[in-house]
């Protein structure tokens, strides 16, 4: 009966955390993509004579505005868009090529595995923040290297998690099976053992995406992300720093929708760790 009931409890938390995620998520992503529809051009409009009106006192301006009367609510909005495309794109780039890199060094080992761990030992020795400095120092800021930026220093966690995989597989009976009736190597890596990696890489990749949203932010304001010129998050963020005091809004409206957009997708990624991997739903 108590085992039943704590099944019941745990599987009704794990509704709640799917639904609050997928609807902080979801609001946010919709938000983002209507921006240019509801708000225009506002993020960019200054307007002196309506600087720094404080929140929920102007219909016009409901998050309040910036020192040069620029709309709060709307650079808030446009600065996801950057969050939003550094987050997944990075993430799609570093799964592209860490999952490759991974398949190959499990699957054929030898020389390939030593030189792919031995660039994964030197990837991992270097510290994100000296790397980001020497990479932004050579080829300069903005949203498409900030993007290679991640994509270089990510790939190494889903090569090691894929490797570690294929390791555990490339001896298991299905594999060898299809070795002997003569599947090609490429249709083994592709058809037979990726599709047994999918899980362990969705959940990382959800987390990651949440990770790069605050590595880009804090890049950006520490002034080595994207153009000052564009709005982000992290730059509302250093923009506002100046104006804490007298100025609460400018700063702290960006932080709450970097807050809430990870925290949206740490739960999803926390639910589907839980749904994709049996053992560790059960453990937990």
């Amino acid at each position: 009966m108590s085992t039943a009931i704590s099944s019941t409890r745990f599987a009704g938390l794990k509704n709640l955390e799917f639904i609050l995620g997928a609807t902080l998520t979801g609001g946010i992503i919709l938000l983002v993509l209507l921006s240019d529809v509801i708000f225009q051009d506002a993020a960019s409009q200054i307007n002196l004579s309506a600087r720094l009106i404080a929140p929920f006192t102007d219909a016009g301006h409901f998050f309040g505005t910036d020192p040069l009367g620029r709309d709060v609510l709307a650079r808030v909005v446009a600065g996801g868009t950057v969050s939003l495309q550094v987050g997944f794109l990075s993430v799609l780039g570093a799964v592209i090529f860490g999952v490759i890199m991974g398949l190959v060094s499990g699957y054929y080992r030898g020389i390939w595995d030593a030189i792919v761990m031995r660039c994964a030992d030197i990837q991992l020795a270097m510290p994100f923040i000296l790397l980001a400095i020497t990479f932004i120092a050579i080829v300069g800021g903005g949203l498409t290297n900030m993007i290679i930026l991640l994509i270089v220093s990510q790939w190494v966690q889903y090569a090691r998690l894929v490797r570690g995989s294929v390791l555990s597989l490339r001896d298991r009976e299905f594999i060898q099976s299809a070795k002997a009736i003569g599947v090609s190597h490429f249709s083994i890596l592709f058809r037979h053992l990726l599709p047994n990696l999918i899980g362990p890489v969705i959940v990382l990749m959800t987390l990651n995406v949440a990770n790069n949203i605050l590595l880009e932010s804090s890049l950006t304001f520490l002034g080595l992300g994207v153009d000052p010129l564009t709005p982000s998050w992290g730059g509302m963020l250093a923009d506002g720093r100046t104006y804490i005091q007298t100025a609460w809004w400018v700063s702290v409206f960006p932080g709450l929708a970097i807050l809430l957009t990870v925290l949206g997708l740490n739960l999803l990624g926390d639910w589907l760790r839980d749904s994709l991997d049996p053992t560790g739903r059960t453990s937990r």
